[in-house]
């Protein structure tokens, strides 16, 4: 059972827009999802809320702010939300359960160094070696030198680059009706499929 881990210790990265996201294209691959939600705000907690009865099922995995525990059987994979500021204790409960990191990353200097503390730290995690990361660039305009200086950052980092994800208001729309880019017909969000096609294989793989 996979269990995929979306941090980091900035706030308003788009945490819970990419987990979400990433359990609506794991359940509309016909996968058993539990998500979690480890955050105070429960945003994720609260989507799965507004989720219609007709979409594919995604579980509430309950998690609780000093401990957590695994996922019970029967899910095949699961997405866990963090909150802002993860450290101590529930840094490392979190990184034990994991099996793969997503690290959500604006084009802003500040969540770059915020970032790039939080990637020293999991590296120096005794779980390092096993686990899998991978960065996504959230609400990235590609046509402005932030989006060039993001791209000169991650480059540095030595880890993949799973993608890219632009900053539209298709995110916002579904995420207040409880869906995801594949909830709804293809046409009308093609162009971030397009961009998801990279961290759905991650996450096939």
């Amino acid at each position: 059972m996979p269990i995929v881990v979306v941090a980091n210790p900035k706030g308003g990265v788009g945490k819970s827009t990419l987990a979400t996201q990433m359990a609506g294209y794991l359940a509309s691959r016909g996968r058993s999802v539990m998500l979690g939600d480890a955050d105070r705000q429960q945003s994720s907690r609260l989507w799965l809320g507004l989720r219609p009865a007709a979409a594919r099922p995604i579980s509430t995995w309950d998690v609780g702010e000093d401990r957590i525990v695994r996922p019970p059987r029967g899910t095949t994979h699961v997405v866990l939300d963090t909150p802002a500021g993860l450290h101590g204790p529930m840094f490392n409960q979190v990184m034990q359960l994991a099996d793969k990191v997503v690290v959500p990353l604006q084009p802003s200097v500040f969540d770059m160094f915020a970032t790039r503390a939080f990637l020293d730290d999991l590296a120096a995690h005794r779980k390092a070696g096993r686990l899998q990361v991978g960065i996504v660039g959230m609400r990235v305009d590609e046509r402005t030198i932030a989006a060039d200086k993001l791209h000169e950052f991650v480059d540095s980092l030595g880890l993949p680059v799973l993608g890219f994800v632009r900053h539209t208001q298709n995110y916002i729309h579904l995420a207040a009706r409880g869906l995801t880019v594949f909830d709804v017909a293809p046409g009308r969000v093609e162009r971030d499929l397009a961009q998801w096609e990279g961290i759905c294989r991650w996450l096939d793989n």
